[in-house]
């Protein structure tokens, strides 16, 4: 055992044991502690998502007066128009939601006063970040299908898309339609995998 100030300790088995062997594990602590806490970064993004979700509301209480102040002179195809635009900006506002409370969850933090209040979504907890896949992906393409119903009921208006504009909304809605099948079919494999390496690892 050395006299000098501390580079070297004695082991219980007689070797020598290095100060910066033991100063390794509290290092590691404090920079995985700082990696965990850099989480909370993620927080004034989903402050944001809210701001957003107020922006969404200011749209839709607008397109709700102007299908009410227009509604005498407004055709049942008018209409028609209006509503799935409000079913449109309904969908995109529970997408955000869905994001801000399933994403605050899985990255950040439970929210104690959300399992506290009656008034939960059943949803919340349950929802890991293939589900809010899952979940984002399917809303984008029940938008993509709003948005091309709109399309179709406008024909023959002259805002109407022509049909180089129309044929590439297909097309668009056809991949968010196939990338969620492709999301979905990757998922069940991902479970199918996990359930036969458990049977396995049961076995031996």
């Amino acid at each position: 055992m050395t006299d000098d100030a501390g580079t070297n300790a004695q082991r219980p088995d007689g070797a020598p044991e290095r100060r910066g062997a033991r100063d390794a594990p509290r290092i590691e602590q404090v920079l995985e502690s700082f990696l965990f806490s850099s989480r909370w970064l993620l927080a004034p993004l989903y402050v944001g998502l809210v701001v957003a979700l107020v922006v969404v509301l200011i749209k839709f209480v607008q397109e709700l007066w102007h299908l009410l102040s227009h509604l005498p002179e407004e055709t049942g195809t008018d209409v028609m128009l209006g509503i799935l635009g409000l079913l449109d900006l309904a969908l995109l506002s529970n997408l955000v939601f869905i994001v801000i409370l399933a994403g605050y969850e899985n990255f950040v933090s439970r929210i104690a006063a959300a399992h506290e209040n009656e008034d939960r979504p059943r949803w919340m907890g349950h929802i890991d970040f293939s589900g809010l896949k899952m979940k984002l992906i399917g809303s984008i393409v029940a938008i993509s299908a709003i948005g091309l119903l709109r399309d179709f009921t406008d024909i023959g208006k002259s805002s109407a898309l022509n049909d180089t504009e129309l044929t590439w909304r297909v097309v668009l809605h056809i991949t968010f339609l196939l990338s969620g099948i492709g999301f979905a079919f990757a998922d069940w494999l991902a479970e199918k995998r996990q359930a036969l390496t458990l049977v396995t690892h049961s076995e031996d």
